[in-house]
């Protein structure tokens, strides 16, 4: 995630001060990836630093303003042309959990993958269900247009995920048949167990995939900003709700 140029995208549309360019990112991405002041104010900094936002006088209550400069507009057009790189994906926690299970003594790594499928099908639900809140009045601004794409983005995500758990299931059960285990491999019973009673031992909620008419996978992360306080904020994640805007949903 990219705090310097959602930054700048605010600014585009006219001077802010810290703590309201926090709020209006929460606001855009329902909370979804909650900021502090300090976080922005870093990023602000080195935004100075670089030519593409400065300092331009006060507000009444003595905010200082920044204002972003023809520099950061390029660097904002160039950021919304260019496409997300791939090629080099971020760290995923759940593939390296995966990877390091394999063989791992005394771990089961069916149990390994189940449980996570039961976390991430719960997260879809409640992803689905704040969609299906959400959608219970027609979107006015853009603010609540920019919640249903997050909103969206999270059910693929989750949805995707939970097919790929799926995935690594059927291959390590196909492995077993062919790679023998060592002894004492903590996955030599679990992986050579009926693949049916394995694939069929499916979390109970798993059936709203269809429900979403949507394919998703899971969340990451990968904002490089100062975490201090991040605990503290109301998040808009699974289970909850958007900030300010319970009323209407």
């Amino acid at each position: 995630m990219s705090i310097r140029h959602g930054l700048l995208a605010l600014l585009e549309r006219g001077p802010r001060y810290g703590s309201q360019l926090r709020t209006e990112f929460e606001s855009r991405t329902g909370a979804t990836w909650p900021l502090n002041v300090g976080q922005v104010y870093t990023t602000l900094a080195r935004l100075e630093r670089d030519g593409m936002v400065v300092q331009d006088g006060e507000d009444d209550a003595g905010h200082a303003l920044y204002v972003i400069t023809d520099s950061g507009r390029d660097e904002l057009r160039s950021w919304f042309r260019t496409p997300v790189d791939r090629a080099s994906p971020p760290r995923d926690e759940l593939a390296i959990k995966l990877a390091m299970a394999v063989g791992a003594p005394g771990v089961d790594i069916r149990e390994v993958i189940q449980s996570q499928r039961h976390h991430t099908v719960k997260a879809m639900q409640d992803y689905t269900r704040l969609k299906a809140r959400a959608l219970t009045v027609t979107p006015t601004d853009r603010d609540d247009v920019a919640w249903l794409l997050v909103l969206d983005q999270l059910i693929f995500q989750t949805e995707a995920e939970a097919r790929w758990l799926d995935h690594c299931e059927q291959r390590l059960i196909r492995l077993s048949l062919v790679i023998p285990p060592e002894a004492g491999d903590a996955t030599e019973d679990s992986l050579t167990d009926s693949p049916t009673d394995s694939l069929t031992n499916r979390d109970s909620g798993s059936g709203t995939h269809t429900g979403t008419g949507t394919d998703t996978d899971a969340v990451t992360d990968t904002d490089t900003g100062t975490s201090e306080d991040k605990g503290t904020r109301p998040v808009a994640r699974a289970g909850g709700s958007r900030p300010g805007r319970t009323a209407r949903r």
